[in-house]
């Protein structure tokens, strides 16, 4: 059975027509003047240089500025620092502000900084209705805020999504949840085409809205039922026809949408069962990376059996397969993953859903953009399938292509061709890596779990240029611009540059 008649096994392929409101057909008539005036690389709501959504410009990682400081630490060209509750989200920015969130015992926090100064200009604290932790290398302030520079959007998973002007005013809240992701949700909300969008993939019910930036109402929803794991924030992209399009990807898919209505336009097969990074496009392409687990290294991923196969093992007969059933086999172990509707027993539902995580397969991809209905065949121009990263996302920065994975194993390439052309770790900075990199002024920057900063040299080697040691865990990616870095550790916001 191939994998896509194992997921077609426990969800259809063919997603419901999406639920659309009736102002959609306001935005579709005041759209079309807007998407002819875009570029083919991303929609015009996303394509100012600042760093005002997760990873900056279409969450790319790289910003137009200069004069940026090749070494950083906490004595080294810091401008300003300022103490701030935990949470893993990362700054955002607005003319003059910044914007984050931050969690202090239940209460869910977000909190506006001055740029110059780093004093906290406003502070406000969201509804909160706490579930259960998530892992630990997640937070309830996960997910970064979005601005345009009138609102803040913010998204708490233990609440759900609110607006504020930028001076703090709220302007309207939307409840969502519960969820139901085994690690915590991740993914941030953007803003397009006077939309506010958000992905919830979750191990049920996953979907993908789009709400009013005015008063926070639905104007559609497309489920996302192939979905079960992910906290990839979504790009967006225009094709030469002038639709704008949002580019998500998911478990064992990546998906295109029509921003206007949600419509399901194309997809590509070939994914893990499990993404957590945001893609990045690049002349004509993306690149997205997934990582399940060691075992989905190609030819390491282990045989599974057929449900009915399994079925031998169904002691009491009751057609399902207990943790006491499967003692000893490696489905026991993955029950807390793949049990899809959390009963601590295997049906063929949730059969299916292991064996297609189990048998999907690691790895980068590059991915023709365009098209209509399954676009596997035609659209992927090159995989790789070495140290890729579980969080990291990838960076394109002067024509090359750089990935950190989660161990700290940095891989260049061509993008076009996907030649390798350098892979090691970071010469003074070996650890863990979660945070992003991003690049500007021809530097690249990767900050590592513990701390450690590292700047290297663009150009497809891994040429360190200095390693500052934060001592102090970071999971947030930096923002860049107007000759700032802003990086968030577990307990400070720095603020980097020269004076």
């Amino acid at each position: 059975m191939s994998l896509l008649d194992q997921i077609e096994s426990f969800v259809p392929l063919k997603t419901p027509a999406p639920k659309i409101s009736s102002l959609v057909v306001l935005l579709l008539t005041v759209g079309v003047a807007v998407f002819a005036t875009q570029s083919d690389e991303f929609a015009a709501s996303d394509a100012a240089n600042d760093w005002s959504r997760f990873r900056g410009p279409n969450g790319n990682g790289v910003a137009d500025t200069f004069n940026l400081p090749s070494e950083v630490g906490p004595d080294t060209n810091v401008i300003w620092t300022t103490q701030l509750p935990p949470g893993h989200s990362s700054p955002i920015l607005s003319e003059g502000k910044i914007f984050l969130t931050g969690v202090v015992e239940d209460d869910l926090q977000t909190i506006a900084l001055d740029r110059v100064s780093g004093e906290i200009i406003w502070r406000q604290t969201a509804p909160s209705h706490p579930t259960d932790p998530p892992d630990p290398r997640n937070n309830p302030a996960s997910p970064s805020p979005v601005t345009d520079g009138e609102i803040v959007v913010v998204f708490f998973a233990d609440y759900g999504m609110i607006a504020y002007d930028v001076d703090g005013n709220e302007l309207w809240r939307l409840p969502l949840g519960p969820f139901d992701n085994i690690y915590g949700m991740g993914a941030s909300p953007i803003l397009a085409d006077d939309m506010v969008i958000l992905v919830a993939d979750q191990t049920n019910d996953s979907y993908l809205l789009a709400v009013s930036r005015e008063d926070g109402s639905t104007i559609w929803k497309t489920d996302r039922p192939e979905a079960k794991s992910g906290h990839a924030t979504p790009i967006l992209w225009v094709d030469d026809t002038g639709r704008s399009q949002l580019l998500i990807p998911g478990s064992f898919f990546l998906t295109a949408y029509d921003v206007s209505n949600g419509e399901k336009l194309w997809w590509v097969s070939g994914l893990s069962f499990e993404i957590k990074s945001t893609p990045v496009i690049h002349d004509g392409m993306i690149f997205v990376n997934g990582f399940g687990s060691p075992m989905q290294q190609p030819g390491r991923q282990p045989q599974i059996e057929t449900f009915e196969q399994a079925l031998e093992r169904d002691v009491d007969g009751d057609g399902k397969l207990s943790a006491e059933e499967l003692q000893g086999t490696l489905a026991a172990g993955w029950m807390g993953f793949t049990d899809l509707n959390h009963d601590d027993a295997f049906d063929a539902k949730d059969w299916a859903y292991f064996k297609a995580a189990m048998t999907s397969t690691n790895g980068v991809l590059a991915i023709k953009l365009g098209g209509a209905g399954d676009m596997t065949e035609q659209n992927v121009a090159w995989t790789y399938h070495r140290a890729v990263p579980q969080l990291p996302s990838p960076l394109i920065y002067e024509g090359v292509l750089y990935m950190i994975n989660d161990g700290g194993i940095v891989t260049s390439f061509d993008p076009t061709t996907g030649e390798v052309l350098a892979q090691g770790r970071l010469r003074g900075a070996v650890d863990a890596y979660y945070a992003s990199p991003v690049a500007a002024d021809g530097k690249i920057y990767f900050a590592s779990e513990l701390g450690l900063v590292a700047v290297v040299e663009p150009g497809g080697g891994l040429d360190v240029v200095s390693v500052g040691d934060l001592d102090d865990l970071v999971y947030g990616t930096p923002a860049i611009d107007d000759s700032r870095i802003y990086l968030r550790t577990r307990n400070t916001l720095y603020c980097f540059g020269f004076q």
